[in-house]
């Protein structure tokens, strides 16, 4: 059920609604004595829009959808929705395990305009807690259509689940010109809007070794002119490494594993993240062998094409220079710099948390911190905070420095948020597994399941 009425408190409030908050959101309302409402920014759901580039894949098979891996009965399932479009069968004798990104995009747009819970055009621009309402207190505005916003209202919610994702991360030696509307220096989130202006550039450089960075090299490389390519792809890895797919190399993606992590010394966490940068950072062999199979095709005259693929790089600045772009880059393990002259720029250089620091600025006497300073996260996902705060602030792929590599895995969606709304009923609503691996992590032995151990925290509403 979803309210805006001040005069009532809801159970559970999500600030964003991408694809974390939305499996809350799916799995909530199979629990219906809760009052839940989900809000969002943007008129609908969009699921990175600038990376929706043609036959593009999710990395992940359609099991990792919203709800199945806890609820498979679900009618908000990946499955179901093929199978209200009619189009399942055609589904079953395509035989994909990984369906098309934009059919993803699809599928939940379609769940997110089915819930009633969920509601668009509306930003929650800040949070305190209302000591005389045990709730939390939340200011809303509403987007107008020219895009500005206007007073909405007040909600009052007991508990509160922040999704507001990750933004592009360009580093700071390039934010300048990747900054100016006039300089064809853009992010890898903004691919689409700008391809005809990068196929048009005489020259295009492609910085970044993830997938992102490979799709965009893969997809200027099979549409600009055979010999003619003038492309350039730059990464700092050593060298264009496929991401880890093995299949017991993939059980790092389970909740044994987050547990594990999570129960590992802060100091070890961090160093253990950065060492795992293939888990989810590498690029899909298949992606890889498409590249190479598209150079092939491009050396079948004889010629090699005009590309120029170079890992170990680093680059250090950007500048405009006679009606160019110039780069400054090093390789680090020959200790040498280079300038390379360019006409565009695609940076490809990944994604970082969305702060959420000055949404619950009215908490931040109440809030824990680690050593270095970063918001202690307890296993359920809570923020931690003193006593005088009566609700729990559950966070959504924020707990890459507790809770591991798994933290923005779709895999891992369904999981925690079932986790969560454990933890919040203090009920076993959604029975979890003991174990999801095949192997052993650390030397404890098996937990037992997570929704044995949730913890009662506010009382949920009952109608």
């Amino acid at each position: 059920m979803t309210t805006h009425d001040e005069d009532q408190t809801l159970d559970l409030l999500g600030v964003g609604i991408g694809p974390f908050n939305l499996s809350l959101a799916a799995l909530a309302d199979r629990l219906p004595r809760l009052r839940t409402a989900f809000v969002e920014r943007g008129t609908s759901f969009q699921w990175h829009p600038g990376m929706m580039i043609e036959a593009s894949t999710l990395q992940v098979p359609f099991l990792a959808d919203l709800v199945t891996l806890v609820d498979p009965t679900s009618p908000w399932s990946f499955l179901n929705y093929m199978h209200a479009r009619e189009r399942l069968f055609p589904f079953y004798f395509a035989e994909r395990f990984h369906i098309h990104r934009a059919e993803y995009d699809a599928y939940c747009r379609w769940v997110s305009e089915q819930l009633p819970s969920c509601r668009f055009g509306h930003v929650v621009d800040t949070v305190r807690w209302n000591h005389a309402r045990g709730a939390f207190e939340a200011d809303l505005s509403r987007v107008r259509v020219d895009g500005g916003v206007e007073r909405a209202g007040r909600l009052f919610a007991r508990h509160l689940a922040l999704g507001v994702g990750t933004a592009p991360h360009v580093p700071d030696s390039l934010r300048p010109l990747a900054e100016d509307a006039a300089v064809p220096v853009w992010h890898s989130a903004d691919y689409l809007p700008h391809r005809e202006d990068l196929l048009a550039a005489g020259h295009v450089t492609v910085v970044g070794s993830g997938q992102s960075g490979a799709e965009v090299f893969l997809d200027l490389l099979r549409n600009r002119p055979v010999g003619r390519e003038r492309l350039t792809w730059v990464a700092r890895t050593a060298a264009f490494a496929p991401m880890e797919y093995s299949k017991l190399g993939l059980e790092q993606f389970t909740p044994d594993y987050t547990h594990y992590f999570y129960g590992l010394a802060e100091p070890v966490r961090d160093q253990l993240v950065p060492r795992q940068w293939q888990l989810y950072k590498g690029i899909s062999a298949d992606t890889l062998g498409d590249i190479q199979d598209e150079l092939y095709r491009h050396s079948l005259d004889g010629s090699w094409p005009d590309v120029t693929l170079t890992p170990g790089i680093e680059v250090r600045s950007v500048r405009r220079m006679a009606g160019r772009l110039e780069l400054r880059v090093e390789h680090t393990q020959q200790s040498a710099d280079a300038n390379l002259a360019t006409d565009a720029v695609v940076l490809a250089t990944g994604y970082a948390e969305r702060s959420i620091e000055a949404l619950i600025e009215p908490l931040t006497p109440h809030l824990v911190r680690d050593v270095a300073g970063r918001l202690e996260i307890d296993e359920e996902y809570r923020l931690v905070m003193d006593e005088e705060i009566g609700g729990s602030v559950f966070v959504q792929s924020a707990g890459l420095h507790t809770h591991g590599v798994g933290s923005p895995d779709l895999g891992l969606a369904a999981w925690r948020s079932a986790v969560i709304l454990n933890a919040l009923t203090g009920e076993c609503v959604y029975p979890l597994p003991r174990r999801t691996a095949f192997t052993t992590f650390g030397l404890e032995g098996m937990r037992r399941s997570r929704c044995q151990s949730a913890v009662p925290s506010a009382g949920v509403h009952t109608r």
